[in-house]
């Protein structure tokens, strides 16, 4: 019912031309889309933001973890490892939720994060903030594309480049993906192709630097796109970089696997203005409870090529503030 919802609304919207804000849960079964002319203050966004406006003293704030233990990740590992080695699936990202301690405030690390896509979102169930990396797809002219991530290595290790571009897992893991993003895109456009394939971006990861794996893929769409925009979203989702391949007896496993609710996290948020439309993967993503404990969500793909501690350790190294 809410899929049915979410895509009339967006259509509703996009036929109208009005300029809005939309915010799509994982599994789509909440959401929050409303006029840009009406967003209360509590919900705040930036996209393809490249400002950086932090306070001198926010580097001084500490970040405490309290992580699942190694051995209960190793056991939904070793059951993802199973599904794979009995075909049913080749690639899963694997999530979870950890604790952590900081004493900034969600309002507070939004106005000081460092992230192109960033999102405040606050109402009377949910709370959280978002500072993505990762564009979803952006529609201009006809067009649409798509820019998933995949493979990130500590920009410090020499020849940090090309052994991230020569690994054989990272290799394997992204062109499952781009193949994954291209049938989407094949669902909802025509003459799908590959525009770039594996290049590489350095992001910021708190007190070190990334480099980052991505590729485009685009797609062309109808001259009236605009009226089909709940379709043509909601046809691709949920987004291919944080579910695995095939896409829905992958989704089927990791309500399996994982012992906690996603909500909006590595669902969607994006604007359209009234001529285009830009969205971002909700990854790097902390929620805050009505008692004010704060909860990162973090996860990464797994290969039959995985080594657990090498992923237990991502799995870490994903909860940090880009400051």
């Amino acid at each position: 019912m809410s899929k049915e919802l979410i895509k009339e609304k967006l259509n509703k919207f996009g036929f109208e031309k009005e300029p809005f804000l939309f915010v799509l849960s994982y599994d789509l079964s909440k959401f929050y889309i409303e006029k840009l002319s009406n967003l209360p203050k509590t919900i705040k966004f930036e996209l393809n933001s490249n400002e950086h406006n932090k306070s001198k003293d926010i580097k001084k704030s500490k970040l405490e973890k309290f992580p699942i233990s190694f051995e209960e990740y190793k056991k939904s590992f070793d059951y993802i490892q199973e599904q794979i080695k009995s075909g049913n699936s080749y690639l899963l990202n694997l999530t979870a939720k950890t604790k952590i301690k900081t004493s900034l405030s969600l309002d507070e690390i939004y106005e000081n994060i460092d992230a192109k896509f960033k999102l405040r979102f606050q109402n009377n169930k949910d709370d959280f903030v978002c500072f993505s990396p990762e564009r979803f797809v952006e529609i201009k002219k006809n067009k649409i594309s798509t820019y998933p991530m995949k493979g990130t290595i500590d920009a410090t290790i020499t020849n940090a480049q090309a052994r991230i571009l020569g690994d054989i897992k990272e290799m394997a893991e992204h062109t499952m993906v781009v193949d994954l993003l291209r049938n989407d895109l094949g669902i909802v456009g025509s003459k799908v192709r590959v525009d770039k394939f594996r290049y590489v971006e350095k992001i910021n990861a708190g007190n070190k630097k990334l480099l980052q794996v991505s590729s485009k893929i685009s797609a062309n769409l109808q001259n009236n796109w605009h009226e089909n925009i709940g379709d043509i979203i909601t046809s691709i989702l949920p987004a291919g970089s944080i579910t695995g391949t095939p896409k829905k007896k992958t989704v089927e496993i990791l309500n399996r696997v994982e012992d906690y609710d996603r909500s909006f996290y590595t669902g969607i948020f994006g604007v359209f203005d009234g001529i285009n439309l830009d969205s971002s993967v909700m990854i790097r993503f902390i929620e805050a409870n009505k008692d004010g404990q704060m909860f990162y969500k973090s996860g990464g793909g797994i290969t039959i090529d995985s080594n657990v501690l090498n992923e237990y350790q991502e799995l870490l190294d994903k909860i940090y503030l880009p400051f």
